[in-house]
């Protein structure tokens, strides 16, 4: 949609970035990112996602424009605008808050109670070059309203898996938020996540963007959803963990108009 200079990709890349494709229309197109790919302007000289968008590129030198990110150790859904008029409507959307995010967590203990509200809000810091987010007063000085819901979907005695809801958009939030109530995120090194459960290794960020609800261009709503990476669901099964969704990794896709 908007002229930049082509990234030139091999065939395998782009090979890649079509086998993630879980939803596509005129309008519109969802990915499940792997954890490890950086949406944009990733400080690690490799392909972003956003790279590889030039995979879909169209004669006319325009291509899909991401809507929003995840991190880039987050695995999950995440969409592309395929026109400037999709664009847009998108943006606003995003704006008004009506991009409606449900995520999946392992953590190495049930939170108590099971499910609730994280009412606390949040601030970034820098540290040298890396950008961190802290829970702080609301009225501290660069404070901004963060709330996310959670619950428990399944419990043992060596690991939980959650649903995470956030309700704002800040950096990092559902990591730091579950930090803050004592349930960091499996493999997050930097907010003092447990690195094994089940005595198998955390591989990464324990973190997938299982589904996006969002207004549809032309009209209604739509449910774009992503499975769980193998990774995410053999430790939960290592760790004990039994939930529907934790089977049939990676067969399930699409969405729902």
């Amino acid at each position: 949609m908007t002229r930049r200079p082509p990234v030139s990709l091999s065939d395998e890349d782009i090979a890649a970035v079509r086998s993630w494709v879980v939803h596509e229309d005129a309008h519109l197109i969802a990915f499940n990112k792997p954890s490890g790919l950086s949406s944009q302007g990733g400080r690690i000289q490799a392909h972003t996602l956003d790279d590889l968008l030039w995979a879909f590129a169209r004669s006319n030198g325009k291509r899909p424009e991401l809507v929003h990110r995840l991190d880039r150790d987050t695995s999950g859904v995440i969409v592309a605008a395929k026109t400037k008029p999709a664009a847009g409507f998108l943006g606003k959307a995003l704006q008004a808050k009506r991009l409606h995010k449900t995520y999946l967590a392992l953590i190495a203990a049930a939170p108590e109670p099971a499910s609730g509200t994280i009412d606390a809000p949040l601030r970034r810091e820098e540290i040298g070059r890396e950008s961190y987010m802290r829970v702080v007063g609301a009225d501290a000085p660069g404070a901004q309203a963060s709330v996310s819901l959670y619950r428990t979907l399944a419990a043992g005695d060596q690991a939980a898996l959650v649903e995470l809801s956030p309700r704002t958009g800040r950096m990092h939030q559902l990591r730091v938020h579950m930090a803050h109530i004592g349930r960091p995120l499996a493999g997050d090194v930097r907010y003092g996540g447990a690195l094994t459960l089940g005595g198998r290794a955390a591989p990464r960020l324990m973190l997938h963007a299982a589904a996006l609800e969002l207004p549809h261009p032309e009209g209604g709503r739509i449910t774009v959803t992503a499975p769980l990476p193998a990774d995410f669901a053999d430790l939960a099964r290592a760790a004990g963990l039994d939930h529907p969704l934790l089977g049939g990794a990676e067969h399930s896709t699409g969405s729902e108009r």
